[in-house]
């Protein structure tokens, strides 16, 4: 998942003319409205302390081209993960030097995955976007909390699924949002800084809610000791956020010398730990259903369809829904709410998209049966391929309503 909260999002009222290439310019690009002077540019996230004493946002150099390049590598989080599921399919080996140093090798990867995370954060940058729109932060946030634990009991009872399955399924939902969504509000014309934010108070806010939600949706399948996943929360997401905020704040001079990596190693490491927990559970799934009802000699596509029909066919589906549910409602009911139509998309995609790294550390940290990691583990490869596909429709279609909306930040 790209790591890297500094972007500069579109305007809100792009020509709906021009096309809207898939990389990042190498210069930042200078709209002139002389029809329009009443409509400035929104807000750039590392200006957002600055730029009260100007009628226009500070312009941020053009970034060297061996940058872009790793922005545009960081970008393919994806492709990653895709590729990484099918050689987890065909060689669950390949990753086994993880999964036998498992959970603690999860833990260890995640927290280094937020540690990127908080080295590209400016606190006060961030405290001054709180305070220009709380109402869509906040919405944003109990959006995040509400929809996903509330469909991922339902889509569990409503599929019939295994108990260790349904926790995974709900402990999914219960997670906050990943920041794989701050990419792809970008794409999608979102508001951008809204997402941020949004990615940041729920992380924060998973220390309590992820453990409380999971104890109550979950409870009545197994005993979930709540305390110790707020501890382990703690420590693997919170802790290293705020020692990388830290760093940042202490060290600036050895820190912008990393930032640029610091995307592309976390999305590698996210790539990584998702595809181990799931060679872990394809391993598992070949032995309980596979062996007993494939023959050696069936073709790759009846193969195929045996596989899809069966236990693994049913999760795939749950965790379909699950985050089709969360880009659908939360779309809906942003829209029902008055937003406007960049701040519908955000919080239509941070609700979809979520940290499934962080799901499956706890599932693996905190649950015996190994199949409680394996929604989180589908998700990654899952929610990134739904999230991106409906970033670039979205990326075509001009969010041309944000004048008429009731709610304006």
């Amino acid at each position: 998942m790209s790591i890297s909260l500094c972007f500069t999002p579109f305007s809100s009222h792009p020509h709906p003319l021009r096309p809207i290439p898939l990389s990042r310019p190498t210069k930042p690009t200078s709209i002139s409205s002389p029809t329009k002077p009443s409509n400035p540019p929104t807000t750039i996230v590392r200006s957002a302390n600055k730029s009260s004493n100007s009628d226009h946002p500070t312009v941020a150099p053009a970034k060297p081209r061996w940058e872009d390049a790793l922005s545009t590598a960081a970008s393919l989080y994806p492709f990653y993960v895709t590729a990484g599921g099918v050689v987890a399919c065909l060689r669950p080996s390949t990753f086994a030097w993880l999964v036998e140093r498992g959970p603690a090798s999860y833990s260890l990867s995640l927290g280094f995955i937020m540690l990127t995370m908080g080295l590209t954060l400016e606190l006060r940058d961030l405290l001054n976007l709180f305070l220009q729109r709380p109402l869509a932060i906040l919405f944003g946030c109990v959006a995040q909390y509400t929809i996903m634990p509330a469909f991922g009991l339902f889509i569990s009872k409503f599929l019939g699924l295994a108990p260790s399955v349904s926790v995974g399924l709900i402990l999914l939902g219960c997670c906050p949002g990943g920041t794989a969504s701050n990419v792809v509000t970008l794409i999608a014309q979102g508001d951008v800084p809204l997402s941020i934010v949004m990615t940041v108070c729920t992380t924060l806010g998973a220390v309590l809610l992820t453990p409380l939600l999971t104890k109550i949706l979950a409870g009545t399948y197994v005993p979930v000791d709540a305390l110790q996943l707020s501890i382990s929360t703690l420590q693997v997401v919170v802790a290293p956020i705020l020692i990388g905020s830290y760093m940042q704040s202490t060290f600036p001079k050895v820190v912008k010398v990393v930032i640029p990596f610091a995307p592309l190693l976390a999305v590698l490491t996210s790539s990584l730990l998702a595809c181990s927990v799931f060679s872990e559970n394809v391993i598992r799934l070949k032995s309980s259903m596979l062996v007993a009802s494939l023959s050696s000699d069936m073709s790759p596509l009846l193969r195929a369809r045996a596989i899809l029909a069966g236990e693994l066919g049913v999760i795939i589906l749950s965790v379909l829904l699950l985050h089709f549910a969360g880009f659908f409602v939360g779309y809906i009911s942003a829209a029902i709410s008055g937003f406007r139509e960049p701040q519908r998309r955000a919080i239509s995609i941070e609700v979809g998209m979520q940290n499934s790294s962080l799901g499956v550390v706890l599932a693996t940290s905190h649950f015996s049966s190994p199949m409680v990691a394996l929604p989180p583990a589908l998700s990654a490869v899952i929610m990134n391929i739904m999230g991106s596909t409906l970033g670039v429709v979205w990326r075509y279609i001009d969010p041309s309503d944000s004048q008429t909306s009731k709610v304006d930040e």
